[in-house]
């Protein structure tokens, strides 16, 4: 695929992005397509490797290696390469029903599992990616594709996040009449109120509701399934149910912190929520989110969580920011356990710190850190944190931390915000309709059947595997949409 010397010819290069210094004054996304040629180039780079691991879609090592959606990209990359932009769409729309959301988004494992990133820096897959979908909508090429005729069976999505949305794009294809729940005054879950505008604007979010819109998927908000709306009554309004309502349960590790309970103290997506809704609702003129300007900011926990939760902090125009990790500070070159085509666990500044770094000088993450105590100004209001340098030590084979002494610090803090991850679904909604959980609480189903306890439930998404990417997402809604197809029409065709 490509061009049979072009990795030997053509370095990587990746579109331009608007300065950090620059971009952090505004809400808009700061990155550019590059232009044609160049990502001829950059496709041609793709080297006919014989064995192309970016699409495998495994797990090792805990972690995605290659495409979970298993994405044909050495065929797309070859279609760039010789200009059949048309073509490259149709065979990227074949496995992704969003690539403009994971194009924008998504960490990469494929670029990750890149046989020519042995050796030399990997193929720019995300980018070409991104660059074929948004063409597409520019050209008119994507336009809404009404099934062929209904089916008569009626199914309730519960959820609007990528995997509710994929698995109602998979059901409307097929003819099924596919209603989506959504507790929020917006459709898209996590990728309206949960990414921030810089990182995914939501007009584009929008664009793909709209298109589904007129392919015939209804779409009803303000409606939490389980409070709103009985659990009973949709099992007697609908044939089948997939419930994709996401791990929306935060972890909290400082629950029995001294000072938990201070002002000052939320959860990222709290924090992220709000933002964003008061940016699309006002532009921020109605005040009603959680603001951090002339604060001084501390972001607990890592991921792309608590890089959101820096960028974000910093276009309100923070005094100050810190992010802490109590992990130790990843190597600038993969370890000899985390070999290739693992994904590869090594330093690199994403988008928030890159702002940081331009605006003061320095990543603002602080690694190997343990938080002890939260300390308030008398009234009732976080004014600093206690800390203290961490060293993990082995134990029977396993890593545990073990504080410093005379390593404890305190840090000024009026804003902090715990990027910790999620604990597993809600459970009202799955309590209410009998669904089985499993030992992490999350809806009991197998990848592959996606089957709950309940016949005619099925679950995808983080509801059923827990916290995870967007494309895996992706994954569970085409999957449990092909299974709830095969469970009414006794066969299917979906992939």
């Amino acid at each position: 695929m490509g061009k049979p010397t072009g990795f030997l010819e053509y370095p990587r290069e990746l579109p331009l992005a608007q300065d950090p210094a620059q971009r952090v004054h505004h809400w808009h996304e700061f990155h550019e397509h590059a232009d044609g040629p160049m990502l001829q180039k950059q496709g041609a780079r793709c080297m006919d490797c014989g064995v192309p691991f970016c699409h495998t879609g495994t797990l090792i090592g805990g972690m995605a290696s290659g495409c979970p959606i298993n994405n044909l990209i050495p065929e797309w990359n070859d279609l760039v390469y010789r200009g059949l932009w048309k073509e490259a769409l149709e065979r990227l729309h074949k496995t992704n029903n969003f690539p403009e959301f994971t194009g924008r988004v998504c960490p990469a494992p494929c670029e990750g599992s890149c046989v020519l990133g042995i050796s030399e820096p990997a193929v720019t897959i995300k980018s070409i990616e991104c660059a074929i979908v948004d063409k597409g909508f520019e050209e008119g090429w994507i336009v809404p594709e009404l099934p062929y005729k209904r089916t008569g069976k009626r199914v309730a999505v519960v959820g609007s996040g990528p995997a509710g949305l994929a698995c109602a794009a998979q059901l409307n294809r097929v003819g099924h009449t596919v209603t989506v729940f959504e507790r929020a005054d917006r459709i898209g879950g996590l990728l309206m109120y949960g990414i921030p505008n810089m990182k995914l604007d939501k007009r584009t979010v929008q664009r793909r509701i709209d298109l589904m819109i007129a392919e015939g998927v209804k779409f009803v908000t303000r409606c939490e399934v389980g409070k709103d709306l009985p659990a009973s009554k949709l099992r007697e309004d609908f044939q089948a149910v997939v419930l994709c309502g996401g791990a929306t349960k935060p972890n909290d590790f400082f629950a029995k912190t001294e000072g938990r309970n201070l002002k000052g103290i939320h959860f990222a997506m709290e924090f992220l929520h709000a933002n964003t809704k008061s940016l699309l609702d006002s532009n921020h003129a109605d005040e009603k989110f959680l603001s951090a300007k002339d604060k001084d900011v501390i972001v607990i926990g890592g991921g792309d969580t608590g890089t959101d939760c820096v960028g974000t902090s910093l276009r309100h125009g923070c005094r100050s920011l810190l992010q802490l990790e109590i992990v130790p500070m990843p190597p600038l070159e993969r370890a000899a356990d985390n070999p290739w085509p693992q994904w590869p666990k090594v330093y690199k500044l994403d988008y928030g710190q890159e702002e940081a770094k331009a605006l003061w000088g320095e990543d603002p993450r602080r690694y190997s850190i343990q938080t002890t105590k939260f300390v308030g100004d008398g009234n009732g209001h976080l004014k600093e944190i206690h800390t203290v340098l961490v060293e993990w030590v082995k134990d029977n084979g396993r890593a545990s931390p073990r504080n410093v002494p005379g390593s404890e610090k305190v840090l000024p803090a009026q804003l902090l915000l715990l990027a910790l991850g999620f604990s597993g679904p809600e459970n009202q909604l799955l309590d209410q309709l009998g669904v089985e959980k499993d030992p992490r609480s999350n809806a009991k189903a197998e990848h592959g059947t996606f089957t709950t306890s309940v016949p005619g439930i099925f679950t995808a998404g983080d509801m059923r595997r827990g916290q995870s990417l967007v494309v895996w997402a992706i994954n569970e809604g085409r999957g449990a949409a092909r299974e709830c197809d095969r469970w009414l029409m006794g066969e299917t065709a979906l992939p």
